[in-house]
């Protein structure tokens, strides 16, 4: 599968250069799972070195990584607002979210959201993902905009970086970030559960 998604990156960088970043990166940030881990050290790979271009061009893949990100981040922030907040409301009772859980995430996104995006985007897994709540919370979106491109800056500027220094070996920064994904997702999976288990045990109390 990686393969292909590979091919498929490869191929955007040869007819778009620069503008292929911005577009595969908002992609990965709009929920749909195309891993930055190839898409950014690829570009400093395939774009810079390749393209015989100097280390600081590391700042650029950065930026525009940071960009596509926000772009994508966007959409699903809206998607969350428009779409999921209005479905939560009305069937999130089916399961198990009340409107009290709703008021509980308002809260919290409006007094931690800043730390919790700009942190967010320097994960693997929850990175792709975290936009959706934070537009289902209405999280105060200038600042979801602004923590958003500065973390999102530096996962891409780290990751093109990364690219650049590997040269024809850059593929390992996906196997060395790959074993980070399975602890994120069970420890997801695991707040999920204790969330229903004390809404079930609530529930019956």
């Amino acid at each position: 599968m990686e393969e292909q998604i590979l091919g498929f990156i490869s191929q955007v960088y040869e007819f778009l250069g620069w503008p292929g970043v911005v577009i595969l990166m908002a992609l990965e940030s709009a929920c749909i799972p195309i891993p930055s881990e190839i898409i950014m050290p690829l570009s400093g790979w395939m774009l810079i070195k390749e393209g015989g271009l100097g280390a600081s061009y590391n700042l650029i893949a950065g930026f525009w990584g940071a960009l596509g990100c926000t772009i994508g981040s966007i959409i699903a922030y809206w998607v969350g607002a428009w779409g999921g907040r209005p479905l939560v409301e009305r069937y999130g009772k089916y399961v198990l979210i009340s409107h009290h859980d709703l008021e509980l995430a308002d809260r919290w996104f409006a007094r931690h959201g800043d730390w919790v995006i700009f942190t967010s985007r320097l994960l693997p897994v929850v990175r792709t993902f975290i936009s959706l709540p934070a537009g289902i919370a209405r999280m105060n979106f200038p600042k979801f905009l602004l923590y958003t491109f500065l973390g999102s800056f530096l996962w891409c500027l780290g990751l093109a970086y990364g690219g650049y220094l590997l040269g024809d070996n850059w593929h390992q920064i996906r196997a060395w970030m790959h074993p980070f994904d399975i602890p994120i997702i069970v420890a997801i999976l695991l707040l999920i559960g204790f969330f229903l288990y004390r809404r079930l045990k609530a529930l019956r109390e």
